[in-house]
This record gives structure tokens, C-alpha cells and sequence, in this order.
């Protein structure tokens, strides 16, 4: 497609309407107005001509996958192919979705001579997780004498992958990632009465008969001893609930308005999107500490499932398994989760449940259901705390009817969380309400103490 420039408008109004009324006046100077309107047309059919074929080999090769961190600026990479090899200068224009913005809505670039392959880097942001298809690449380049503007489309394909900001949460456990000294996660050997073995050496009174190896001890004439350790290489799952109560908004603003965190993006991050991010941080350190991690997103029913696994393939694998999550607006069904549970997991792990149980009947539910798992398991249950969910009296001062009716709500939600959480504690399941802004560093840090305290 070819188009008319701001530049041919005005050569158009500074000789075909000046002369065409010069000689509407004078008639004696008819030939010479005509003859510069025609020099004038000449060369602008001219200069359509030779700009036809302008684009004629030129071409724009996007990346297959496009990786960004969701509010982190970024950019995508341009291929671009000029087969004729002769400097040309080029504006690109790409069709973002609404969820990426780039600061500058096209771009120029020259296109070097005797070079067939350029390559253009295109800074963008995303404030949105998830998969956003970009097909077309608009092309424009000039006239040689800059009357026309020449357009087209080349087809170009990328997958643009928006993952959750996980560098604000790794500023927060810094601490716990380092890995020099005592300090930080890392893996340690521990030693002791566990399942998987250690070693043979020779029988110490106060022993264990069941611990004897008896075909060592016949072989060598003298008591030998199994000695064993805990597993180095212990399961580890995170449970999401990708129900209805996980598209809430997720109270990290104060009563106020004002970001607890300082970000002002907080104000439209969803429970779905925390859920998400810990998982993720989880994910970090189970594969420090050498552990096999793997997912499991729920909501009316089993979503996806990921076998526990180490490395940072399987990581990646997680990791896209999690960037399209979004919520459902449905009912979770536990009673399905749970039976799912204890067919596919055989060997004892460590469940994770990020889920909301502010509701009744769902954490009736929960509870109902949890014994075909926590006999078998070991399990932590953790929500987000609710913004208004505290004893009475120990809010702010009460100024209004409804701030009246808010704390004795908010009251009555607290105490029925504290009615499930001795509920699960029976059942040999820690129930805890997590700060909002300080999620990643509290499930990091349970994980962390069971580790040490060997419970699993």
C-alpha cells in the first residue's frame, strides 16, 4: 500500500493552488502555471514508481518464545532481512496487546549497506501474566523523494510468555539464598535413624537387632550394623487453588489506600497472583536444598499435575505450567482433590495447600476430606490472612455504624478460623494465616524448619 506524506500535501499547496489561481487571474500566465503543475505531477508519479518494489526483500523474523517478567521492563528482538543489502532507512510497527506497553508506539531504523541480516531491539513492559500471540510485523519506508510512504505486513510469529516478578520476593530471602557458611539454604548430610542407607560398621552394644545386616554379619564372622539417613531427596508439593475466592483482590493496600509494600500496582494484584509467585519462590529453594518439587493446581477439579522432580529443567517446566493459571469461577471440589491425592502420590511428601477457606462450607469440606491424606503426608495449609479478619477491640478506633458492623464481621471470620485451625491441628495438620506482603519469606521459612527438625 502505498500513501501520500505530509511532504507532497505542501508542495501541493505551495505550487498547484498558487499557480491554478495565478492563472484563473491572468490568463497570460496559463502556460507557465500549467507547465510547474505538471513538472510537479511528473515527478510525484515518478517518485510512486520508483517506490513501488522499496520493500521488495525486506523481511521480519520474531522470536518463537518471548520470555518477560510481569512490571519488569523488556525487551523483544527483531531479525530483520534485507536481501537487496542497500542502506535504507525503515519504520517497524508491531500490534501489542493491551497488556504490553512499549514506550514508543513504532520504531526507526536504518538499515546498513552491504549487510543482509539487522537486527532491532524493541523495549517493552508487561503488566499482565500469561500467553499474548504477536503475527504481523508493519513495515513503511520512504519514497526516494519523500512524497509516498510505502506499507506492508510481513507475517512473523512470536509467543510472548509473561511470568510473575519473582525479584522482589528474592529480595526479601536474600538471606535465606545465599550459600556461603552457615548462612542461607543449602543442603546438608544429616545422619540418623531415617529410611534411606547410609553405610555398614561394625555392631556397638544398644544397637538394634532390626538394624543387624545378616548376610554382612555371616560373610565377615562379626556383627555388622545398617546405619541409615534421612533422604536427601525428600518430595515436596505445592497445592493451588485456582477456585472462584482466588480472583479476590488480595488485601495488600491498608485501610487507607496506600500500598503496604510500596508498590502501587498492589492495588490490582489478585489472591491467584500471590498464589502463584510462592509457589514459585517454593520452587527455588526445594531445588536448593536438592529436594524433588512439583505442582498441583485445583479448582472444580485436578487442572494440572506436576510429578515431583529436581533440576532446572523441570523448574522451567513448573514455571510454565503456572504463567497461564487464572482463577476459575467455580467451587472447589476437595472431595475429588483428595482422592486424586492418594492415587497418585505413594511415597510420603510434604503438601503444600495454598488455598482460601474463609468460607464454611468449603473448610468443612476441607477438613471432611483431609484423612485421606494426612495420615499418609505430611501437610501444611496456609491462606492469606483477611484484611478485617482479627479480634474485636484490637482494630482501629471504631468512628461509624459500619465500622461497628466490619469489626464484629471481622471478628466472627477470626474466630472461625481459629475453630479450623484446632479442627486440622487434631487431625495432625498446621493451619496458618499468612501476611500478604511477607508470604514467600513464611512458606520458605516453615519449609526451612521442617527440614531442620526432620519431621518429614
Amino acid at each position: 500500500m502505498i500513501v501520500p506524506r505530509s511532504r507532497l500535501i505542501f508542495w501541493v499547496g505551495l505550487v498547484v493552488l498558487p499557480f491554478a489561481t495565478l492563472a484563473g487571474a491572468i490568463p497570460s500566465t496559463i502556460a507557465l502555471s500549467l507547465g510547474l503543475i505538471a513538472v510537479l505531477l511528473a515527478l510525484t508519479l515518478l517518485d510512486a514508481v520508483m517506490a513501488l518494489r522499496s520493500l521488495d526483500g525486506i523481511s521480519v523474523e520474531l522470536p518463537e518464545v518471548v520470555r518477560l517478567s510481569k512490571d519488569r521492563e523488556g525487551a523483544i528482538d527483531l531479525h530483520i532481512r534485507n536481501d537487496r543489502m542497500k542502506a535504507k532507512g525503515l519504520r517497524l510497527g508491531l500490534a501489542f496487546p493491551k497488556e504490553i506497553v512499549s514506550p514508543s508506539q513504532d520504531l526507526y531504523t536504518l538499515l546498513p549497506a552491504e549487510r543482509q541480516f539487522s537486527r532491532v531491539s524493541w523495549p517493552c513492559q508487561a503488566f499482565e501474566r500469561g500467553r499474548y500471540i504477536l503475527d504481523k510485523c508493519y513495515l513503511e519506508v520512504l519514497s526516494p523523494l519523500g512524497f509516498w510512504a510505502v506499507r506492508s505486513s510481513s507475517p512473523a510469529y512470536a509467543e510472548v510468555r509473561v511470568y510473575p516478578n519473582l525479584l522482589s520476593e528474592r529480595k526479601n530471602l536474600a538471606a535465606l539464598f545465599l550459600n556461603r557458611g552457615l548462612l542461607g539454604i543449602h543442603a546438608q548430610r544429616q545422619v540418623g535413624k531415617g529410611r534411606e542407607f547410609e553405610e555398614l560398621r561394625d555392631y556397638i552394644p544398644g544397637d538394634s537387632f532390626e538394624d543387624i545386616h545378616w548376610k554382612a554379619t555371616a560373610k565377615r564372622g562379626r556383627p555388622i550394623t545398617k546405619v541409615f539417613q534421612i533422604e536427601r531427596t525428600q518430595e515436596v508439593y505445592i497445592i493451588i487453588d485456582a477456585s472462584r475466592l482466588s480472583a479476590r483482590r488480595a488485601d495488600l493496600m491498608t485501610e487507607d489506600g496506600i500500598s503496604k509494600s510500596g508498590n502501587p500496582d498492589d492495588s490490582r494484584t489478585t489472591i491467584m497472583e500471590r498464589f502463584v509467585t510462592a509457589a514459585l519462590v517454593m520452587g527455588l529453594a526445594a531445588k536448593r536444598q536438592g529436594d524433588l518439587f512439583g505442582i498441583l493446581t485445583f479448582s472444580g477439579k485436578v487442572q494440572s499435575f506436576m510429578k515431583a522432580k529436581n533440576g532446572n529443567a523441570h523448574y522451567n517446566a513448573c514455571r510454565d505450567a503456572l504463567y497461564m493459571l487464572h482463577a476459575q469461577g467455580v467451587t472447589p471440589d476437595f472431595a475429588e482433590l483428595f482422592a486424586f491425592l492418594g492415587l497418585h502420590l505413594r511415597r510420603r511428601a510434604l503438601l503444600v495447600f495454598l488455598t482460601n477457606l474463609d468460607d464454611f462450607v468449603l473448610g468443612e469440606s476441607f477438613r471432611r476430606n483431609m484423612d485421606l491424606v494426612c495420615r499418609r503426608h505430611l501437610v501444611l495449609v496456609n491462606m492469606m490472612k483477611p484484611n478485617r479478619a482479627r479480634p474485636l477491640f484490637s482494630g482501629p478506633e471504631v468512628r461509624s455504624i459500619d465500622d461497628l458492623y466490619q469489626n464484629l464481621g471481622g471478628h466472627h471470620l477470626w474466630t472461625s478460623l481459629r475453630e479450623l485451625e484446632k479442627l486440622l491441628q487434631r487431625q495432625g495438620v498446621r493451619f496458618t494465616l499468612l501476611d500478604n506482603e511477607m508470604m514467600c519469606a513464611q512458606l520458605v521459612s516453615q519449609y526451612i524448619d521442617i527440614k531442620q527438625r526432620q519431621l518429614l
